[in-house]
C-alpha cells in the first residue's frame, strides 16, 4: 500500500487528471490564447522567485560549474543522437521511413527550458546550473539541430537564417532572464521573505508544470495527435518514446553517478540532459520541412514530450522524498520539536 501511495501521490494524479481534461477538453480558440498567457505568466513569476532566492555566490557556482554544461551538451547533442541513429534498422521496419525522421528529428532536438528547471527545483537539484545549461542548450540547439539533421539524415537546413536565431534568442531572454535577473535585483528587498517562504517555490513550480502539461497537451490534441496515424503504428510509437526515454535516463543517471558528481549535479543532468524542447522543435520543423511531412515529424516530439512530462514529474518527486533537508525545513522542524 505504501509503494502504491509513493507511485500515485498527490501531485502526479493531478498530473493525469490535466492530461485526461486536455484530451478531452482540450484549449481552443480564446481559451488557447488564455491558457498560452496565463503559462507564460507562471513561468515569468517562477523564474522570478528563483531569481530572488538564490545568493549572487550560488549564481555565479551554477554559470561557471563547466564540468557540468560539458555532460549536458554531450548528453543532449551528441549520445541522444547517436542513439537514435544507431536503433534505425529497428525503427525503419517498425514505424516506417517517415515516423523514423520524427524520432530523429526530436533526438537531435535541444532540451525543455522551462520544465527542465522546475523538474530541477522540485527535486532540490542546482538550481543556477539548471537556469544556465538549459538557456544554453535552448539556444545553441538553434544552430546545432540543423546540423545534426542535414548530417544524419541529409535534410536541407538553409532555410534557417539569422533572424530565426536571433528571435529565439530574444524570446528565451524575455521569458527567462529578465524575470530572474529582476528577481535577483529584488533579493536584497525580499531576500529575507524568501527564506520564510520556501513552499511557495515550490507551489509555483508544480503549478507551472501543470500549465505547461496542459497547454502542450491541448495544442497537440488541436493539432491531430490522435488521428495522424493508425492505431497500431501509433501505439508502437508510443512505446518506442517510452523505451527511448528509459535508455537516456537509465544510461544518464548511471554515467552521472559514475563521474562523481553531486546529488544536486545529478537532479540537474537528470532532466536538463534527458529532455527535447517542443517549444523549439515545433517552430524549427515549420522551417526544415516541407507541409505535407510535418506532421509525421512532429508526431512522435508531441507524444515524447508528453511522456517525459508525467515520467520526469514523478521523478522530481522522488528525488524531493529523499533529498536531504534545508536547512531552513530542519531548524524549523527542530524549533517545533518537543522536549522529550
Amino acid at each position: 500500500m505504501s509503494k502504491l501511495r509513493l507511485l500515485l501521490d498527490r501531485f502526479t494524479l493531478i498530473l493525469v487528471a490535466v492530461v485526461a481534461a486536455a484530451t478531452l477538453l482540450p484549449a481552443h480558440g480564446v481559451g488557447a490564447v488564455f491558457f498560452k498567457n496565463l503559462t507564460t505568466a507562471a513561468i515569468a513569476l517562477l523564474f522570478f522567485l528563483h531569481g530572488a532566492k538564490l545568493s549572487r555566490e550560488a549564481i555565479i557556482a551554477g554559470a561557471t560549474h563547466w564540468r557540468l554544461h560539458g555532460v549536458i551538451f554531450i548528453w543532449t547533442f551528441v549520445i541522444f543522437p547517436l542513439i537514435g541513429w544507431a536503433l534505425r534498422p529497428v525503427l525503419v521496419p517498425l514505424l516506417g521511413e517517415h515516423l523514423y525522421v520524427g524520432v530523429m528529428y526530436l533526438c537531435v532536438l535541444p532540451g525543455t527550458v522551462q520544465s527542465a528547471i522546475a523538474f530541477t527545483s522540485i527535486g532540490r537539484g542546482n538550481v543556477p546550473a539548471a537556469v544556465c545549461a538549459a538557456s544554453a542548450s535552448s539556444i545553441i540547439g538553434i544552430v546545432v539541430t540543423p546540423l545534426l539533421l542535414q548530417l544524419l539524415l541529409e535534410t536541407d537546413t538553409s532555410a534557417l537564417d539569422s533572424s530565426s536565431l536571433l528571435q529565439s534568442i530574444v524570446h528565451i531572454g524575455e521569458q527567462i532572464f529578465l524575470p530572474f535577473v529582476a528577481g535577483h535585483l529584488m533579493r536584497p528587498l525580499v531576500g529575507r521573505w524568501m527564506d520564510g517562504h520556501r513552499t511557495l517555490v515550490r507551489a509555483v513550480d508544480q503549478s507551472s508544470i501543470l500549465l505547461v502539461v496542459y497547454t502542450a497537451f491541448s495544442e497537440s490534441v488541436i493539432a491531430g495527435l490522435w488521428n495522424q496515424v493508425d492505431p497500431l503504428s501509433l501505439g508502437l510509437l508510443v512505446v518506442t518514446c517510452c523505451v527511448l526515454l528509459a535508455i537516456v535516463l537509465v544510461l544518464n543517471t548511471w554515467s552521472t553517478r559514475k563521474l562523481g558528481f553531486s546529488r544536486a549535479d545529478e537532479v540537474t543532468i537528470v532532466f536538463c540532459g534527458s529532455k527535447k524542447s517542443m517549444a523549439t522543435g515545433v517552430p524549427m520543423a515549420g522551417v526544415l520541412f516541407s507541409a505535407g511531412a510535418i506532421g509525421p515529424v512532429l508526431l512522435p516530439l508531441m507524444i515524447f514530450h508528453q511522456i517525459q512530462l508525467m515520467v520526469c514529474a514523478v521523478l522530481a518527486q522522488n528525488y524531493q522524498r529523499h533529498a536531504p533537508p534545508e536547512p531552513g525545513h530542519r531548524h524549523a522542524h527542530e524549533k517545533g520539536r518537543l522536549p522529550a
